[in-house]
């Protein structure tokens, strides 16, 4: 537990994929105590159990070792910790890759590893004692889909991670957990929260929900884009948290973007089910709760965050094939490319049938973008004669090889359709597997979890 009055945590990755130079820039422009890293969705796990079954050294998200590669010795010398999901299905790997890289730069370093949350060869075990995983969503057990099942993990907590901080760990490599927990665990360790201190967990949650998605609560894909300043070099989110369970939300100094009520606010309401019970593994927080003030200088307090007892489940978080897909596009241009894009759509139809191939209204899609279709309904938003038109077709179903024929068919409109057809250097689209995502509940007294840490030697 820290004796200072406040602790600086930043959020610089809000998804595998988002920008290097969040947590980077993060580390050098600034003061910090705590970085988190947020890595994972859930079909992220599927690939990434997929990667490991093909290689054991693999399931992990490659690009955290090539971050940590060029900020350990800032990490080391201004004394920041880090939190991150980058484990994905095999930390240990993870975990030796890191270590691997303090030998390289010669830094002596503590890596913590939080298991527990895989459990796909723990389900048909939960099975038998009686777990059906229904799907919260339709209800159907998980036996339905049993066989075609790829990966499987609950959403761990931020204890865990306090537990690992605790025993000195400056990394800590986790699996699935939520994306708040990255948070909740440095502030649980820092201020000695307890499993009962739901208002200040709540608070720790709300905290984490904000930052989750990196800078967009800090000007990134804000509604009001114009009175964004310097977005290229916006700034991640800091919070500046205290032991009390109120804190703020910044960022560095002199960096682009823009933190304000507004922009908070935006991220608050991401993925909300019921504000007023907002469920985590911790607790549940009431997000009604939450009280909002525009300090200026890019900076907002957060108050008020009440909470309330978790309930006796973890969420699971299970992927399984559903089938395959197909997808592609072309470019039409000139005069009357809707008209023209629409025709290109129906020969390929009409070509497939004539061959046997003959799909359905909920196996096929057609999109024109260009005219409208990502806000169709809004008026003002379609157009009737755009200059060109993006054709977007895709197909779906159980069988490989049908979904592959519809790939055979969209280029050959570039000579045999209407003229304008162009954008067909991609080649043809192949089968590709859909990844079906199953949210089920799970016992936690079922679920076991662990904390190891690691040194360079």
């Amino acid at each position: 537990m820290t004796s200072t009055e406040e602790i600086l945590i930043a959020n610089g990755q809000g998804f595998w994929g988002d920008s290097i130079l969040g947590p980077v820039r993060l580390v050098n422009e600034g003061p910090l105590d705590y970085l988190t890293l947020d890595y994972l969705a859930e079909v992220t796990l599927s690939i990434m159990q997929k990667l490991r079954s093909r290689d054991p050294s693999k399931g992990y998200a490659t690009d955290f070792v090539r971050l940590v590669d060029r900020i350990l010795p800032e990490l080391v010398e201004k004394d920041i910790k880090v939190v991150a999901n980058a484990g994905g299905v095999n930390p240990h790997a993870c975990k030796d890759a890191i270590l691997e890289v303090a030998r390289r730069h010669g830094l002596p370093l503590s890596v913590a590893v939080v298991e527990g949350d895989d459990i796909f060869h723990d389900l048909d075990r939960l099975m038998e004692g009686g777990e059906e995983f229904s799907n919260m969503d339709t209800g159907a057990p998980l036996s339905t889909v049993r066989d075609t099942v790829s990966s499987a993990n609950v959403y761990l907590g931020a204890f865990p991670i306090a537990e690992a901080l605790s025993k000195g760990a400056r990394i800590v490599l986790t699996g699935r957990g939520t994306d708040p927990g990255l948070v909740l665990g440095p502030l649980i360790h820092e201020f000695g929260w307890k499993e009962d201190d739901f208002d200040r967990l709540a608070a720790g949650t709300v905290a984490g929900h904000i930052v989750e998605c990196g800078a967009q609560c800090t000007g990134g894909n804000f509604t009001d884009w114009r009175s964004v300043p310097n977005l290229a070099m916006v700034g991640y989110p800091i919070i500046r948290a205290r032991a009390d369970g109120t804190f703020q939300i910044t960022k560095h100094e002199g960096t682009g973007g823009l933190v304000t009520e507004d922009t908070v606010r935006h991220q608050l309401v991401y993925e909300m089910g019921d504000p007023a019970n907002y469920l985590g593994p911790d607790c549940i927080a009431h997000f009604t709760s939450v009280r909002l003030e525009d300090l200026g200088d890019h900076r907002v307090e957060v108050s008020g965050v009440t909470g309330a007892p978790p309930t006796s489940t973890y969420k699971a978080s299970i992927s399984y094939h559903d089938g395959w897909k197909s997808t592609g596009q072309l470019t039409i241009s000139g005069p009357d490319a809707l008209e023209k894009a629409k025709l290109c759509a129906e020969i390929v139809w009409q070509r497939l049938a004539y061959d046997g191939f003959e799909y359905g209204p909920e196996e096929r899609m057609v999109e024109f973008v260009g005219s409208g279709v990502c806000h169709a309904g809004i008026p003002g938003a379609t157009s009737d004669d755009p200059p060109e038109v993006v054709l977007r077709m895709g197909v779906k179903g159980p069988d490989r090889a049908k979904v592959d024929r519809f790939g055979t068919e969209l280029v050959p409109l570039v000579t045999s359709g209407p003229p304008g057809v162009t954008g067909f250097a991609g080649g043809r689209p192949k089968a590709t597997e859909i990844v079906g995502f199953w949210p089920a509940l799970v016992r936690k007294d079922l679920i076991q979890t662990s904390v190891e840490v690691f040194e360079t030697a």
